[in-house]
């Protein structure tokens, strides 16, 4: 069956175009991947802080993903942190050794994303004498303002 030019032409321009599409959805991030790319830098800027020879560079690092207005609350740890005194909660447990490579990786096993918000469900894996043991779930709720994050509520 021979098809006319004009056919040929018209699929030619409709594949193109798709793969054009398709081509541009897999290089250009979505909101929502520039919200989950901000909670998985955090969670391995975390893990590099978390190590024995951490330096207050690795601490600067994972404040810059920070709103200046940021707040951290963890009920079970103290209730609620303004960014200057997390900052200073860090800096305090580097200093005393609290960052020992006892948790050598973070792992996040779920992610709800919705509108400038993520809850991940994850678990710290600790080393052990004998190799690694993972932690219990946590749940913690991630708020976004202008591309950084502005709030984490952790919920264990």
């Amino acid at each position: 069956m021979k098809y006319p030019c004009s056919v040929i032409f018209a699929f030619f321009l409709c594949t193109t175009a798709i793969h054009d599409i398709n081509a541009q959805e897999e290089h250009e991030p979505t909101p929502k991947d520039v919200l989950v790319k901000l909670v998985n830098d955090y969670y391995t800027i975390n893990i590099k802080i978390f190590k024995a020879n951490s330096t207050i560079k690795d601490i600067d690092e994972v404040f810059e993903l920070f709103t200046d207005d940021f707040v951290y609350i963890h009920p079970k740890y103290g209730g609620t942190y303004t960014r200057q005194e997390l900052y200073d909660g860090y800096v305090r447990n580097q200093k005393k050794g609290g960052y020992d490579g006892s948790v050598i990786d973070i792992k996040v096993i779920n992610m709800i994303t919705g509108l400038d918000a993520i809850v991940t469900e994850k678990k710290f894996i600790n080393k052990t004498d004998t190799g690694t043991k993972e932690g219990d779930a946590q749940m913690a709720l991630f708020e976004f303002k202008s591309g950084k994050i502005s709030k984490i509520f952790e919920y264990w």
